[in-house]
């Protein structure tokens, strides 16, 4: 039975929205560094030595890093970002970045195995994960939102999610905060935010709810059928995980990310992948240099 908290993913059409996204020839270019040279940073280094950059990537979040299983192609606002920063160490994001799909529970593992040179794929600085990698950034701050559809009146933040049907994904950071600090929300569970999504456009839940980029990324997939609403109800600095030590990489990709932001280049990354969305590109995050100090 489709009821309050878990549900069985049958509930819902199979799938998820097909994945249109940007076009590749609508993608920023980033100038390369040719003459790039960072001998302090042993992960810089090992990738000179071995001709391009192995990325670690989601592959499974629309607008934000996302693998096109009949092409191999990654797309999204991480997946940018990861390109930009390529073009600062000195490698050309066309010829010599290989993204590799590294599952959230994996990320600390493949970097402290050396199995990626770096990671962009939502990844929260925290307190806990700091003390096993390290970081660069934040290049995002994201947050807790509602992905409603288009036609939808009453819901408009967290406050208004009284007897509401509120989806999130089994498990996950969000829906364990509607359960324990939205009680008169109706929290409802699936394997995926894919689910969630598909039952959001048939009307088995009223909303979706999880960090604000990714909604952003199915809204940009169907911005006539589904939006975001409402003001963020957690705050998650997404930065750049790099192997635990190695603060000359990370200082490196402080100064790109504060160069291509004054560029232009992190707006022009915006608004080619989340701004399909329908919302604009938000002021980014000053790095915390504290990080790689």
């Amino acid at each position: 039975m489709c009821a309050l908290a878990l549900l069985a993913a049958g509930c819902g059409r199979a799938g998820s929205p097909p994945a249109v996204g940007p076009q590749p020839g609508k993608l920023p270019r980033y100038a390369v560094d040719q003459g790039f040279r960072l001998p302090d940073s042993a992960t810089w280094k090992r990738a000179k030595a071995r001709g391009h950059l192995v990325v670690g990537s989601k592959e499974d979040q629309p607008g934000m890093g996302e693998m096109n299983p009949a092409t191999g192609r990654y797309s999204g606002f991480d997946v940018e970002i990861a390109k930009m920063i390529a073009a600062s160490l000195g490698f050309d994001p066309r010829t010599q970045v290989t993204f590799k799909a590294i599952a959230s529970a994996n990320r600390e593992t493949a970097l402290q195995n050396g199995q990626i040179d770096y990671y962009v794929g939502t990844y929260t600085i925290n307190d806990g994960r700091k003390k096993l990698v390290g970081f660069a950034g934040p290049y995002s701050i994201a947050g807790q939102r509602l992905l409603v559809r288009r036609d939808e009146k009453d819901i408009t933040g967290p406050d208004t999610m009284s007897g509401r049907k509120i989806c999130s994904a089994v498990g996950s950071t969000p829906y364990q905060r509607i359960t324990e600090d939205y009680p008169k929300a109706v929290a409802v569970a699936y394997d995926s935010y894919a689910i969630c999504v598909d039952n959001l456009l048939n009307k088995q839940v009223d909303a979706v709810t999880t960090d604000d980029t990714i909604l952003l990324g199915y809204a940009a997939k169907k911005p006539r059928d589904m939006r975001v609403v409402g003001p963020q109800f957690s705050k998650e600095p997404y930065g750049i995980g790099l192997p635990k030590g190695d603060k000359a990489l990370g200082r490196a990709m402080n100064a790109a990310l504060t160069a291509r932001e004054k560029n232009g280049d992190w707006k022009r990354a915006y608004d080619a992948t989340l701004a399909l969305s329908g919302v604009p590109a938000p002021r980014p995050p000053a790095v915390d240099r504290s990080l790689t100090s």
